[in-house]
């Protein structure tokens, strides 16, 4: 029994469970990806370490996080409305967009320190952990791509299905 939604409903639930996952995946990437040990002097602020492995480690977990989001948001937003998968990827990629957005906002926010506060007001070296960053802007793709791909699988396999029952 097949129940027929509007593109509009499958829309707005893209939204709202992109917001709601990438909220919640934030916190999963604060808890999940490593600290940069960060050096802090009155006069600066740096890493301690040549190339702390640390800033790879933290956008391989955003991009992992999203790409597992990507591929079960978009399931269950293909699940609501199958029959119009063109409805479906505006929706996912809609919640690809706003959940990427929440979890790199939550993730930053979450165990972030004012470095210029410290600066400001230390008068010895300090090491404190670094605020999460993303240093590969292309981790915040992950999420559409795999979006767009289980989009796409599913057209290729409806039109597979076309092809063989005209046979």
């Amino acid at each position: 029994m097949s129940v027929e939604r509007r593109a509009g409903a499958v829309i707005t639930a893209g939204v709202i469970v992109g917001l709601i996952s990438g909220a919640a995946l934030g916190v999963v990437w604060s808890a999940l990806a490593p600290r940069v040990p960060l050096v802090v002097r009155p006069e600066s602020a740096s890493p301690q370490g040549f190339q702390p492995e640390e800033y790879l480690a933290s956008d391989i977990a955003f991009g992992v996080l999203g790409l597992v989001a990507g591929v079960a948001v978009t399931i269950g937003l293909a699940y609501m409305r199958r029959e119009h998968l063109l409805s479906v990827l505006v929706a996912a990629l809609l919640a690809s967009g706003v959940g990427t957005a929440a979890m790199w906002f939550v993730g930053t926010r979450l165990g972030s320190v004012d470095i210029e506060g410290l600066q400001a007001t230390t008068t010895s070296e300090i090491i404190v952990d670094a605020p999460l960053t993303v240093s590969l802007p292309a981790v915040y793709l992950m999420w559409p791509v795999a979006s767009a791909l289980i989009v796409t699988v599913l057209a290729l396999s409806d039109w597979l299905a076309e092809v063989k029952r005209g046979r």
